[in-house]
């Protein structure tokens, strides 16, 4: 009913309104079944960050520096040492972006939610120059794909981690096997926020060195790298190109998830990835500042393909 949705964000002309050479993004997400495991865990102060990733990170995908973020935060019973708490995550998520937060709504809805949940979505604005709004149109075959690396799942493909979780036997509590945290601690580690990443990114490459941009979320590489591609184009992925987190080992072999699945599903250790010309991957990668590292590259057959 609204032609032209399909990106990560949202584009309007500020010269609808005023004089100017700019576009507004805007952007709107939640942190979806993550939420249980913050009542499960009691680790409520990096939820907010989770909220404030989700929306900025769409809104980079254009090129676009975000200004102000406004949240929305609903429980049946306002409970203020732990509303304070999401809040200290909010407002951490909006300094890692460099943005304000302008403010908010708080709603209490008695019989609503259950005693001690609450519900949260996020909305954030960006600016980008129309000369600098990155849309993937001069993306071309040979173009590589530059991966950065993800903190864990992020805030997506938690109810297929809470079935598998289920499943196991184990609780939250449990040493995740192989590594220091526990289950919840590695589940519940924040979104990494690429705001001020993209921006020192930039300074490497210059203007117009970024063609196209996806955030990897709920649809893993399968769904979302191909939303930045024209017609006619896909992506090649190189296999054991780079070093996914232990978490991803433990969901897929106790969940006993095949490679497909598990693809369309969690982002496997790279939370965004950058379209770019194959020297300008180079010159980021050889930087080593943000541990980025190149995945694939742009071929011309649709879809996702592994090699």
């Amino acid at each position: 009913m609204a032609p032209g949705i399909g990106g990560f964000g949202g584009l309007f002309p500020l010269g609808k309104c005023f004089t100017g050479d700019s576009y507004l993004v805007a952007g709107t997400d939640g942190v979806g079944t993550k939420l249980k495991l913050a009542f499960e865990t009691g680790i409520h102060d990096t939820i907010g960050i989770d909220l404030v990733a989700m929306s900025v990170n769409d809104i980079v995908t254009s090129g676009a520096k975000p200004l102000f973020f406004l949240d929305y935060f609903a429980t049946s019973h306002l409970d203020v040492d732990l509303a304070e708490k999401v809040i200290r995550g909010i407002v951490d998520g909006c300094q890692q972006s460099d943005c304000a937060l302008l403010g908010g709504e708080t709603a209490e809805m008695p019989d609503f939610y259950a005693e001690g949940e609450y519900d949260l979505s996020g909305f954030a604005v960006g600016i980008v120059k129309k000369e600098l709004v990155i849309d993937g149109n001069n993306i071309v075959a040979g173009d590589v794909l530059i991966g950065l690396p993800s903190s864990g799942v992020h805030s997506n493909g938690f109810s297929l981690v809470r079935r598998v979780l289920d499943r196991s036997g184990l609780s939250l509590k449990n040493q995740l096997p192989g590594n220091d945290l526990t289950l919840g601690e590695a589940l519940m580690a924040p979104t990494v926020i690429y705001v001020k990443i993209y921006i020192q990114v930039l300074d490497i490459v210059g203007k117009g060195g970024v063609k196209g941009i996806a955030h990897i979320t709920g649809g893993g590489f399968t769904d979302n790298i191909p939303r930045v591609f024209p017609k006619g184009l896909g992506a090649a992925i190189y296999n054991n190109s780079w070093e996914a987190p232990p978490v991803f080992k433990w969901i897929q072999e106790a969940g006993n998830i095949e490679d497909a699945e598990m693809r369309r599903t969690f982002n496997m250790g790279i939370g965004m990835v950058l379209v770019v010309p194959k020297e300008v991957g180079r010159r980021i990668v050889e930087d080593g500042e943000h541990k980025a590292c190149l995945i694939g590259e742009v071929v011309g057959t649709e879809g996702v393909s592994y090699l």
